[in-house]
């Protein structure tokens, strides 16, 4: 094979020894470079040697995978409350907030690239959730931006057929690529707790929500 040669899932399996359903979930949370050819997912082969290079590299300098402080990238006042049913309109309210973060230097490029990255394919994973991550050489340090949504946002097209109902922005420098896939397995693994994401959706302030997600 040449560097630049596309696979498919099972290609990906075979060369990093797991499951055909592992490399799905990875794509679907956007744990592994991908991308969307029509309705399949097809993987760059240059890319995902770099990838797992990346993480023996982190494995080996940190053998225990470091926590999420999430006080240290999430504050109250980038929770919102939304009411729209639209992606588009979410994404771009998320990405007005967070751009209020000191670490975004750009808020036009976060706002153009994060809708670009949504049109690869979707960020929704299911159970109502969705985690629209974007790297960007204009943010200087990660930060989150956490949208429960009044109302089912209807276009995610999650595989689960959930509407989506919460949305966590993940926006990092380009340069964590470690740190942005130890962040996105974060959530993915948080809320996966049903008791936490009714209490979310139940919430009654951005206090309340920052407090829940800390673990307060």
């Amino acid at each position: 094979m040449i560097d630049d040669d596309i696979l498919t899932i099972e290609e990906v399996a075979k060369y990093l020894r797991v499951s055909d359903r592992t490399v799905y979930d990875w794509a679907q949370k956007g744990e592994i470079p991908s991308g969307k050819i029509g309705t399949v997912w097809r993987f760059k082969k240059s890319e995902i040697e770099k990838w797992v290079n990346d993480r023996l590299a982190v494995n080996r300098l940190n053998p225990q995978p470091n926590s999420v402080h999430i006080e240290t990238i999430l504050s109250p006042d980038r929770v919102l409350f939304l009411n729209y049913s639209t992606k588009r309109d979410v994404l771009l309210a998320l990405a007005e907030n967070i751009a209020s973060a000191p670490q975004v230097k750009n808020k036009q490029e976060l706002s153009i690239e994060i809708l670009k990255r949504e049109e690869l394919m979707s960020t929704a994973i299911g159970r109502g959730i969705a985690i629209p991550h974007i790297r960007l050489s204009s943010i200087t340090d990660l930060v989150v931006s956490v949208g429960v949504s009044r109302t089912d946002i209807v276009d995610f097209h999650p595989l689960d057929d959930e509407p989506v109902r919460l949305v966590f922005m993940i926006a990092a420098s380009y340069n964590q690529h470690a740190y942005y896939l130890q962040t996105l397995s974060f959530f993915s693994a948080r809320l996966k707790n049903r008791e936490l994401r009714d209490s979310l959706l139940k919430a009654e302030s951005t206090r309340e929500v920052y407090d829940l997600m800390v673990g307060k």
